[in-house]
């Protein structure tokens, strides 16, 4: 699991939809929920991100490891700007 904090929506979901595997979700319930090229659980996610002042936190599984490694590398660098 990993914690991540979104400063840049556009660019994590083009990143997110990049990856070759699931991007799954945690939901408050323990459920999980592939956002990868899931357009409508992305409009959603974005409501929130705006309804937050341009931030959201989630919790996210990423079982392929170089799906992991291209979305930490996107979070790095948007950290930067």
């Amino acid at each position: 699991m990993t914690k991540i904090n979104i400063l840049n929506m556009k660019g994590f979901l083009q990143t997110v939809n990049a990856c070759c595997g699931a991007v799954n979700l945690l939901q408050p319930d323990g459920s999980k929920e592939n956002i990868n090229k899931k357009y409508g659980i992305q409009n959603e996610l974005l409501k929130r991100y705006i309804q937050n002042k341009n931030h959201l936190k989630l919790s996210l599984d990423i079982p392929a490891p170089k799906d992991y490694m291209s979305i930490v590398f996107f979070l790095i660098g948007s950290a930067n700007n």
